[in-house]
């Protein structure tokens, strides 16, 4: 193969109870990429549409990602990147994290995938790292390996996949506001209650069971936090109302996706996910502020070969 196309998905990290180590993937919401061979020896981002975004290597996200996985191979085959936008940078959907992990997906397989799946996060982790300071791969997990996926422990690296309840629709709202990465972990406290710290560890623990067992009930009474949530979501415009909406329309549960403004509703079925999207598009229809409004299964499979 010379050439190779592929659709690198969105997803919402932390899900409210997993605060940087859980991640689930999106089915239609995404990126598209095509990576081409060179015969310059050199890593070229040729292409950008959708979104304003640097074209140096060593400035996108994209690039670094590359660049990290070609100097682990210590090979200097050349490659021509194209990044067709379609997640806006800020959003909280994992915009980099699509654009990372699918280029180390990609270069992948053109190299005849020298790696798994799991053995690209360090690399797409590096876009993380350039994107927000932190090499967090609550994002790219998802994207690379699909479904839920849970980061047991960073020092070393290892990464759970999560089984996904086949009737899970996730809507998204994206209020067209940016909410930066770093400035959104800046407002995080650092130290927090023991009897919160125990709340969220048993929600956590019960959202897991939840995903094995198909306990949708479960699920909804897990997607809960006391930790980040009452902070984060002073930055988001009408969180409170979109979340009472959402849940009054039949949501299981909704939070902020990972460090907003995007907020999402897991609703059980498609016609739940449908009635709580109608929901709040009714409601931000009367107001002052731009959106968008997504409504997505769970995407089983991460980035994916057009």
């Amino acid at each position: 193969m010379e050439e190779i196309k592929v659709f690198a998905p969105a997803t919402v990290a932390n899900l409210s109870c997993g605060f940087d180590v859980l991640g689930c993937c999106l089915d239609n919401v995404g990126d598209e990429m095509i990576i081409k061979k060179n015969d310059l020896n050199q890593l070229r981002i040729t292409k950008m549409e959708g979104q304003d975004l640097p074209m140096e290597v060593d400035q996108n996200v994209a690039g670094v990602a590359v660049k990290a996985m070609l100097g682990k191979l210590q090979s200097n085959e050349g490659f021509d990147i194209e990044i067709y936008k379609k997640i806006k940078a800020g959003s909280g959907i994992g915009s980099s994290a699509a654009s990372s992990a699918g280029a180390v997906y990609a270069v992948n397989k053109l190299l005849d995938s020298p790696f798994s799946s799991a053995e690209l996060l360090p690399f797409a982790m590096e876009g993380e790292r350039l994107a927000s300071g932190n090499a967090h791969a609550d994002n790219v997990a998802p994207a690379l390996l699909g479904g839920f996926t849970l980061v047991k422990s960073y020092e070393p690296l290892e990464v759970l996949s999560l089984p996904s309840p086949e009737e899970l629709n996730v809507v998204i709202l994206h209020p067209q506001i940016e909410v930066k990465t770093k400035d959104s972990r800046a407002i995080i406290k650092r130290n927090i209650s023991l009897d919160k710290a125990v709340s969220q560890w048993g929600n956590l623990g019960a959202l897991v069971s939840a995903l094995y067992t198909n306990d949708y009930d479960l699920l909804g009474r897990s997607l809960k936090d006391d930790i980040v949530e009452p902070i984060r979501s002073i930055l988001i415009p009408y969180f409170d109302e979109i979340k009472a909406i959402s849940l009054e329309s039949g949501a299981l549960g909704f939070g902020i996706s990972g460090s907003g403004p995007s907020v999402y509703a897991m609703c059980r079925g498609q016609q739940n996910a449908e009635n709580v999207k109608a929901s709040i598009a009714e409601f931000m229809e009367k107001q002052s502020i731009t959106y968008d409004l997504h409504l997505s299964k769970i995407n089983p499979e991460g980035v994916k070969i057009l």
